[in-house]
């Protein structure tokens, strides 16, 4: 029994002898075509809602013009890619890729990369005074560069760590382990033992939310500073 609780935190575990659990993250990419194909109903609608707030929020952040949409997609595609991946978490037997660092960690470098990169290159004076507060004394410069440097390589790490810990919680295995004990129950206690489990469901739906909102913030204010 334990093994099969513990299972879903494996990654490498299999299906019919195939490993299927990194398949878990493409999943939401089946839900992209149904905002062509299907009639626009309350669920799609309450989704663009929700796309445009984040679109003008990560313009304000970005300081863009807000009929420039091209900025935001990057961040808007990464909190649907991380929402989508954490939801998917909480249904049995669903592998969660995000709370793996091959994933997280993937997704915090190569921005962290691309951020740097661009900021290095096409302005590195802007880089080289970030670095250095508004005045700092001439004998701590050098140590004010170090920290900044140390703090700004750590980023990555943190990220990925952040997204990392958070999903990777007990919270559905809770749920399973509360679930098996309800056939001993009586009437009474087995009401309090569902609505229990209806909290806590609630409470790991808000953090998949939170935590893709965090990252997706985090990335947008990360790539604010090389601007």
């Amino acid at each position: 029994m334990m093994n099969n609780l513990f299972s879903i935190f494996d990654p490498t575990t299999n299906i019919f002898n195939l490993s299927l659990n990194w398949l878990s993250t493409l999943i939401g990419l089946f839900f992209i075509p149904y905002s062509f194909w299907i009639i626009p109903n309350r669920q799609f609608i309450f989704w663009n809602f929700i796309l445009n707030k984040l679109h003008n929020e990560f313009n304000l952040l970005l300081g863009n013009n807000k009929l420039n949409k091209g900025s935001t997609f990057i961040f808007i595609s990464l909190f649907s890619f991380i929402l989508f991946n954490n939801f998917l978490g909480l249904f049995p037997y669903i592998f969660t890729s995000t709370s793996h660092l091959t994933i997280s960690l993937s997704i915090s470098l190569s921005l962290w990369l691309s951020f740097m990169l661009y900021g290095w290159i096409n302005n590195y004076q802007h880089m080289f005074i970030h670095m250095i507060p508004q005045g700092t004394p001439y004998i701590l410069m050098p140590f004010m560069v170090l920290i900044e440097t140390i703090s700004n390589m750590y980023r990555p790490g943190t990220l990925a760590v952040r997204l990392n810990c958070k999903m990777l919680n007990a919270g559905h295995l809770l749920l399973t382990l509360l679930s098996s004990t309800g056939n001993n129950m009586t009437f009474y206690f087995l009401f309090i033992l569902i609505l229990l489990q209806i909290l806590l469901l609630n409470l790991e739906s808000a953090v998949a939310v939170i935590q893709a909102y965090v990252i997706s913030i985090l990335s947008t204010l990360y790539s604010s500073e090389v601007n």
